[in-house]
């Protein structure tokens, strides 16, 4: 069977997700909005691609406990300690937890999971030629969109009209990728402009209809506070260079994701506001019931932060706080299930989407 190129993903992508299913449906596939999810991106929203022989060789750790305590009770390879953002999305559309591809088995009815911890927005072979590569992170986005590809050739998925019919009630939903990119380059004369536009063509190329999420307020994350200068401080106490970095990123993603509604007016192309709604828990902790902020719930003991990038989180010198959902920060460079939660509420109940994901789901029910 000939290998499918990117452009049946694009041909494939600009089916909209609001297409009407003509098949029959069982009682329990019709309280489904959607029947399909596949997710990419980063550590965010790896469900447990990083285990595994052809990954990323740095992450072992998160195979150890405490990862996974707080829900599965043991560690499911997710660099948290519970659920994710597209574990709660899988949540809110009925539909079982995604298994990882690299471990899939044929466990596919309901959708697969392609994001890998790691992983950047730009081809891999940029840091190479850059002198800034990491051998334990070879995987790029490309490098899921390829298995996206082997994945849809081993279900005789060769276009819309020949096995592809499920996109029509498939969701796609691509987590936040290129905060790697930018962690890679620091100390290199690679600019940051260089990456963003790089990142933002990569990501694009890849889009046609789907929830998008934008990257977080980067700044807040333990590692950059650890990392940075005191005097390197906003408004709200996170690293500001970090902070504007990304927030620059987001706005041009999202201008792209316009010209990408524009060319297809017919899909629905959402954007998950990762920026704006951490920071609006950040001005409120108690009000989403956080009392921590900026340390890591598991990690060194090291003041300030419990943080330390010689004893990370999984390793055997490293201690866990004993109320997680009190914390924002899991491993200095992750979110607690907690945080993950909120967020993922504020993106598909609350007003941290454009379009609002209520309208996704309405429109997708009136059109069966």
């Amino acid at each position: 069977m000939a290998t499918l190129s990117p452009k049946i993903i694009t041909i494939c992508t600009l089916f909209t997700v609001l297409s009407i299913a003509s098949s029959a449906a069982t009682d329990e596939e019709q309280t489904r909005p959607f029947k399909k999810l596949y997710a990419f991106g980063d550590s965010f929203t790896d469900t447990g691609n990083t285990k595994n022989g052809n990954g990323p060789s740095g992450f072992g750790h998160v195979s150890n406990s405490p990862y996974g305590k707080t829900f599965f009770n043991h560690s499911t390879n997710r660099y948290c300690d519970g659920r994710l953002v597209i574990d709660f999305v899988a949540e809110s559309l009925s539909l079982p937890y995604l298994t990882p591809y690299l471990h899939h088995k044929g466990n596919d009815t309901f959708g697969v999971n392609f994001a890998v911890a790691g992983s950047t927005a730009i081809n891999h072979e940029f840091f190479v030629r850059n002198n800034l590569s990491l051998d334990f992170t070879p995987q790029s986005i490309q490098t899921q969109i390829l298995w996206f590809n082997r994945y849809l050739e081993s279900q005789a998925c060769q276009g819309v009209e020949s096995g592809c019919k499920d996109f029509n009630e498939t969701l796609f939903w691509f987590g936040e990728i290129g905060v790697n990119d930018y962690a890679y380059i620091l100390g290199s004369s690679v600019s940051d402009d260089t990456i963003r536009k790089l990142a933002i063509s990569s990501v694009s190329g890849a889009l046609q209809y789907l929830v998008v999420q934008g990257l977080p307020p980067t700044g807040c994350l333990t590692l950059a506070m650890y990392l940075a200068s005191p005097d390197d401080r906003d408004e709200i106490g996170c690293v500001k260079s970090a902070n504007n970095q990304s927030y620059t990123h987001n706005l041009v993603l999202q201008a792209k994701l316009d010209e990408l509604r524009k060319q297809y007016p017919q899909s629905v192309i959402l954007y998950a506001d990762y920026w704006n709604a951490y920071s609006t828990i950040m001005k409120n902790l108690t009000k989403y019931g956080f009392a921590e902020a900026f340390k890591a719930c598991c990690g060194s003991q090291d003041p300030p932060y419990n943080f330390s990038v010689f004893k990370t989180c999984g390793t055997p010198n490293a201690t866990v706080c004993s109320s997680p959902s009190q914390y924002i920060n899991w491993d200095g460079v992750h979110l607690t299930e907690a945080m993950y939660k909120v967020v993922s509420n504020m993106f598909l109940q609350g007003n941290f989407s454009q379009t609002p994901f209520n309208f996704l789901l309405e429109k997708k029910e009136r059109q069966g």
